[in-house]
């Protein structure tokens, strides 16, 4: 299972090519000539600092951190820069199979008698005591810091604390507990050391040099440049000239056993578990027998029994004893209320539930991995913009079957409604994290790429599609609809709207809630992501219990002779998102120790774009379920 994530790497090994940002590099020493393209120099890049107890990742250089000015940064895909990374070079440079001890990369004086000095040390206090982390990057590898555990396991994080923080009390908070000489009450504890132990495998019976497989980092605190004496410690009413000197020590080591290919999985298999996600998915697996089999029975038994009376009724006087479902015939497509905005929140969800399965798919064949940095993001930002076809022409299509005909306004809510609400949406967080002076805030340039993409591209691809949509003939229904509208009957408590809608979700969030704890913790605890063997399954789960809840509700409805199904049957599958946003306070108050208004605010605005798309998803999943539902039973029963 954990090689599932470079699957994809492994066959294109074997066919001779790799994919992009997934081709292993050659490193060899000084001098040696005998191996063709391979670098006697290894880089260190630092990407942004960001923490579990803030949304808000900053820059390397917002610390006032040693850098590297000369060299350009390397250039970032449109993913990497919505999730606020920032890949810069640094001055750490290695030279391959050369061990140095204290070498010194840079000092930094302070004067806080000075406002900008005082700041800047202000700065850096505020990202210790709210435990900011490094993320440093050696071949396109994260450089880790790996501790013990309970259970004497090991931990290998993707990243390292900058440093920590003694209370008052002489409480170690975070990082300061690996260390008993941390004891310094109200006293910041810096990491300005850092031994860096960068592991290599020989490549046998090739003349290919050699292969980082593992890059990892042990963060130290030493108030000398020559690496000796107690800690360095920051008062935290530090005033004066206070200096920090930042040093390195590296060694390389020869690793035979593990290979290029699988050198991510150290670094996974200490990761969230696995036997978990198994749980999961056998959990929803029972979910979904349980309604198969509810739905089976219907189909096979209750249908065809209602079936065949419904046709063996030959006389006048049978034919006035209808009952059930068969009863509301002439009303089951009558065109829903507000079929306007249903029609547009259609499209939506349709252009959105394509874009997950093809972004799903290729992430399964491994091309998103974790190694292809940004990569999932940009997949599916584009995926969204190149479907406006379907989302046009879905709209379009459903607003003529209803009757409708102000297809301009069709047209342009669809283009522009969900959407707008999306970029309003994030346009107010990209507001809060520039004023925040974080890395995540978009730059102008990024802002208006992204809406050329969506005016210049999108947009016309969803008129296209509406162009189409109108050229086509309305859908044909199996049965005529009455000019009078039935009255629809008293309803039990259960066969009323709300309470099932409300009952809907719950099997369908029931299915995948195990997984979204996995998918909160990679978005907001800084965790990698790359069990998309599990959330393919659980996505295709997901899908079949929405349908099968939402046929078997419209089933009873339709008995108790309502006919508004339209948007029940979207409500009753979009009600899961209802349950998600549940889960995300839930999660945001148990689990996270997000600390500040704006991080709180980021926090729920991110989580109300990522329901409403939810809502658009698994609502369109319901509807178009339960669209062929009364389909196919109103088409197999003799009306006259």
């Amino acid at each position: 299972m954990l090689r599932w994530l470079l699957g994809a790497a492994l066959l294109a090994r074997a066919a001779g090519f790799y994919l992009p940002g997934l081709a292993p590099v050659s490193f060899c020493e000084s001098g040696n000539e005998q191996v063709p393209d391979c670098k006697p120099t290894i880089e260190l890049f630092v990407n942004r600092l960001d923490s579990v107890e803030s949304v808000l990742p900053y820059e390397y250089t917002a610390f006032d951190f040693c850098s590297e000015e000369k060299m350009k940064r390397p250039s970032e895909n449109l993913g990497q820069v919505l999730f606020g990374e920032r890949i810069e070079p640094s001055p750490y440079k290695f030279e391959f199979k050369k061990d140095a001890v204290c070498q010194s990369v840079c000092n930094r004086t302070y004067d806080t008698s000075k406002p900008s000095d005082k700041s800047k040390l202000e700065f850096l206090k505020k990202g210790m005591l709210l435990n900011y982390q490094h993320h440093w990057i050696v071949d396109n590898m994260p450089v880790t810091w790996c501790y013990d555990v309970e259970d004497e396991q090991k931990f290998c994080n993707p990243g390292f604390p900058i440093g920590c923080y003694v209370t008052e009390a002489g409480r170690a908070k975070d990082a300061c507990v690996v260390n008993s000489n941390f004891n310094e009450k109200d006293s910041f504890y810096i990491f300005n050391h850092v031994d860096i132990t960068i592991h290599f495998h020989i490549v046998e019976h090739e003349q290919l040099g050699a292969r980082l497989v593992a890059a990892k980092v042990e963060p130290k605190s030493f108030q000398s440049s020559d690496c000796s004496g107690g800690p360095k410690f920051l008062k935290n009413k530090q005033t004066g000239l206070f200096d920090i000197k930042y040093t390195y020590s590296i060694k390389f080591k020869e690793d035979k056993t593990i290979r290029w290919a699988s050198r991510w999985d150290y670094i996974l298999e200490s990761m969230p578990h696995t036997n978990i996600q198994w749980f999961s998915i056998m959990n929803s697996l029972v979910i979904v027998l349980f309604l198969s089999g509810m739905v089976a029975m219907i189909m096979l038994r209750t249908l065809h029994k209602d079936i065949a009376r419904y046709n063996q009724m030959d006389s006048v006087e049978d034919a006035q004893e209808e009952f059930g479902w068969k009863l509301v015939h002439g009303d089951v497509f009558r065109p829903p209320r507000k079929g306007m905005l249903l029609s547009v929140f259609l499209g939506s969800g349709t252009q959105l539930s394509i874009m997950t399965f093809i972004t799903l798919f290729f992430a399964c064949l491994g091309f998103l991995s974790p190694a292809n940095r940004g990569a999932l993001m940009t997949c599916a930002v584009v995926l969204w913009v190149l479907l406006g076809t379907p989302a046009g022409y879905v709209a379009a299509r459903l607003y003529k079957s209803f009757g409708g005909e102000k297809w301009k306004t069709n047209v342009l809510l669809t283009a522009f409604l969900c959407p707008g609400v999306v970029f309003a949406d994030f346009f107010v967080m990209n507001l809060i994290l520039w004023g925040e002076g974080s890395s995540a805030a978009m730059p102008f340039g990024t802002l208006v790429a992204i809406l050329a993409l969506w005016f210049c591209i999108s947009v016309p691809l969803t008129f296209l599609g509406a162009y189409f949509g109108f050229k086509k003939t309305g859908i044909e229904h199996p049965v005529r609809t009455n000019q009078i509208p039935r009255q629809v009957p008293e309803q039990s408590f259960y066969t009323k709207p709300f309470p099932g809608i409300i009952m809907g979700g719950i099997l369908p969030f029931g299915c995948i809630f195990i997984q979204l704890f996995f998918i909160l913790n990679s978005i907001w605890s800084h965790q990698m992501y790359y069990m998309f063997g599990f959330l393919f399954l659980v996505f295709i789960i997901l899908v079949i219990t929405c349908s099968e809840a939402t046929i078997l509700l419209c089933y009873f409805h339709l008995c108790a002779e309502d006919y508004h199904w339209q948007w029940r049957s979207f409500l009753t599958s979009g009600f899961t998102a209802v349950y998600f946003l549940i889960y995300a306070i839930h999660y945001f108050f148990s689990k996270l120790q997000i600390t500040g208004l704006a991080s709180t605010i980021l926090y729920f605005g991110y989580t109300m774009i990522m329901a409403l798309i939810f809502f658009l998803f698994t609502g369109s999943i319901g509807f178009f379920a339960c669209f062929w539902f009364v389909t196919k039973i109103y088409s197999v029963v003799k009306v006259d």
